[in-house]
């Protein structure tokens, strides 16, 4: 029987756990891989709000403009790496409840399906962990 060893060690432990699961069963596991940038930018993302997320508007930029702009909003230059940063900062903050444009705009930068639920999987398991430190 083949079984699949996945280091927990990259990008912080955002790996998802397959210790011990038959290769059988995951059929396409390359297709859901993120690369160690990629898991740091999931990590990243773990500390922004749906602020981030927002546009400022007009009095926003304005007052902005006149007492300083008090924090700057995180984008990525890389559209693809922003694009994973968005999906990840929703599925910190609200699990699968992603915008159906936001998960248009991460498949459409070139990211797999499958990847979306390694994502949203590992992510789970860390907001699992969460909140088990939390209750202790």
């Amino acid at each position: 029987m083949a079984f699949l060893a996945i280091d927990d060690h990259v990008a912080g432990g955002f790996v998802p756990a397959f210790h011990g699961v038959r290769a059988a069963a995951l059929p396409d596991i390359e297709a859901g891989r993120l690369s160690a940038l990629e898991w740091s930018v999931v990590a990243v993302a773990r500390k922004d709000g749906l602020a981030s997320l927002r546009e400022p508007g007009r009095v926003s930029l304005a007052l902005g403009t006149i007492f300083g702009s008090s924090r700057p909003r995180p984008r990525l230059a890389d559209p693809r790496l922003e694009a994973l940063r968005r999906i990840a900062v929703f599925a910190w903050l609200k699990g699968y409840a992603v915008p159906p444009r936001e998960l248009a705009a991460f498949l459409e930068a070139g990211f797999t399906p499958e990847q979306y639920e390694t994502l949203q999987t590992s992510i789970g398991q860390a907001r699992a962990a969460d909140a088990r430190r939390t209750r202790q």
